[in-house]
C-alpha cells in the first residue's frame, strides 16, 4: 500500500508540474478577449486515467500554481473549478473503465465532461463579470456563449483526447490503471 501511496504522489506531483509550466510554454488562440492554450489540460486529464484522488490533487495543485505565479485571480479560479470535472469524470471512470476500449462512447463521456467543464469556468467568469471586476467589450453573449461556451467545450475536447492519445501510447510500456482494469473486466 505504501508504494501505491507513493507512486500516486510522484504521477500527481509530475502531472503538476506539467499542469503549471504548459500554459507558460505552449501556444494561445486569442480570440479576444478569450485565450484557449493548446494542452493546458492534459495533466488533469491524464491524473483522471489514474485515480479520482491523484486528479483532486493535479486540479488543486495546479490551481495553486496560477495563484502563485501572480496569473490574474479569475485565471486561478477558473484553474479551480476544473476540480468539478476532475472529479466527475474521474469517478465515472473507475465505475466504467470499459469506456476507454469504446471510442464512440468515449466521446460522448468526453463532450459531457467537455460540457461540465465549460459550464463552471463560465460560472466563474459570470460572477467576475457581473461583480464588475471583467469588462467586456461587444457582444457579451457572443463572449459568453460562442467564446467561453463552444470554445470551452471545443477546447476541453481537444485536450482530452490528446491525453487519451498520450495515456493510451503510454500504456504500452507502463500499466495505467484504467486501461488495467478496463482489460479484467473485459477478460
Amino acid at each position: 500500500m505504501k508504494r501505491n501511496s507513493t507512486h500516486q504522489i510522484t504521477i500527481s506531483a509530475l502531472l503538476i508540474a506539467m499542469g503549471v509550466i504548459i500554459p507558460m510554454v505552449m501556444p494561445k488562440i486569442v480570440i479576444g478577449p478569450a485565450s484557449f492554450t493548446l494542452a493546458s489540460h492534459v495533466p488533469l486529464f491524464i491524473a483522471m486515467f489514474f485515480s479520482p484522488s491523484v486528479a483532486i490533487a493535479v486540479a488543486l495543485g495546479t490551481a495553486f500554481g496560477f495563484f502563485i505565479n501572480g496569473l490574474p485571480f479569475i485565471i486561478g479560479l477558473r484553474a479551480l473549478s476544473h476540480l468539478v470535472f476532475a472529479v466527475v469524470g474521474s469517478t465515472y471512470l473507475q465505475k466504467h473503465p470499459e469506456i476507454v476500449l469504446e471510442p464512440k462512447k468515449f466521446q460522448v463521456y468526453n463532450f459531457i465532461l467537455a460540457l461540465i467543464h465549460a459550464a463552471f469556468e463560465l460560472l466563474v467568469v459570470a460572477i467576475f463579470l457581473f461583480g464588475g471586476q471583467l469588462q467586456v467589450d461587444g457582444n457579451v453573449f457572443y463572449f459568453f456563449f460562442v467564446l467561453m461556451g463552444v470554445g470551452g467545450i471545443v477546447h476541453s475536447m481537444i485536450d482530452y483526447n490528446i491525453a487519451f492519445f498520450v495515456v493510451r501510447s503510454l500504456n504500452r510500456g507502463f500499466a495505467i490503471p484504467i486501461f488495467r482494469k478496463a482489460k479484467e473486466e473485459a477478460a
